[in-house]
């Protein structure tokens, strides 16, 4: 069995056939999925559609982006929905430095603040990080001892070293998987089993062969295939080996 822990089924993307994707997950043997928040709404439509399913749970957190937006209200109600019976991480959050939607001071602040209400709920960290790895490394090291997983990695081998000296878990998506991403696998290779995720990051960066269309958390697969190849090992052993991981780490039961 497989689990994507990360994708977004809640996005527009899945309005005309959210039932079908998720019906083909299942039969794909996709044993659990987390759907991310990644902002007030989308953290509340995240906990419906865990609240529909029970193979499915929710992050509720709210991106980078989001953070010109974010106030004392929303924190309220992101309080609350944390504490409903399905929420296993806080998540998406952290730092973008690529695109700026919103300024650095107010993202490190959201990152600061729903990093202490993580802490506080006793709930992992889902961390988003573009551009930003030395101040995403310092936030979290100032807030130890935290449990994260850096999704969706893009860092570079020194990050990446940093972050497993730091005990904080590491996924990748299906990008790895295109002709070009030599780097990723790379990093890929060297990040021990014990300490790896597998998301899709859906609807973003489905894999090789079905660039330019949805991903969907059926294509864990493709996935999990690829880092049995990157490792020489079977594709069983990614499968059990993650999902003990990620069982773990969110506490799936």
């Amino acid at each position: 069995m497989f689990v994507d822990t990360h994708c977004h089924l809640d996005f527009p993307e899945f309005d005309s056939d959210r039932d079908e994707v998720i019906l083909r997950a299942k039969n794909q043997s996709i044993d659990y999925i987390i759907n991310i928040g990644s902002s007030i709404e989308g953290s509340r439509r995240s906990l419906e559609l865990a609240g529909l399913y029970d193979f499915i749970y929710a992050a509720v957190g709210c991106h980078p982006h989001e953070a010109d937006r974010f106030d004392e209200k929303a924190y309220g109600i992101l309080k609350e929905l944390a504490k409903e019976k399905k929420v296993v991480a806080i998540g998406e959050i952290g730092l973008d430095y690529y695109k700026h939607y919103s300024g650095i001071e107010n993202q490190k602040a959201l990152f600061i603040s729903l990093l202490k209400l993580a802490k506080e709920l006793n709930l992992p960290l889902v961390i988003h990080n573009r551009q930003a790895q030395e101040d995403t490394l310092k936030i979290l090291k100032e807030a130890m001892p935290v449990r994260a997983v850096v999704h969706c990695f893009s860092g570079d081998e020194v990050f990446l070293k940093e972050c497993l000296k730091s005990g904080f878990f590491i996924s990748f998506t299906c990008n790895i998987t295109y002709r070009k991403a030599e780097n990723l696998r790379a990093l890929a290779e060297i990040t021990p089993l014990d300490r790896l995720l597998l998301e899709t990051d859906a609807p973003f960066l489905p894999p090789e062969g079905f660039r330019g269309k949805r991903n969907e958390p059926a294509y864990v697969r493709f996935l999990a295939q690829e880092i049995a190849i990157i490792k020489k090992i079977s594709i069983e052993e990614v499968a059990n080996v993650t999902t003990k991981n990620a069982k773990i780490f969110f506490n799936l039961k």
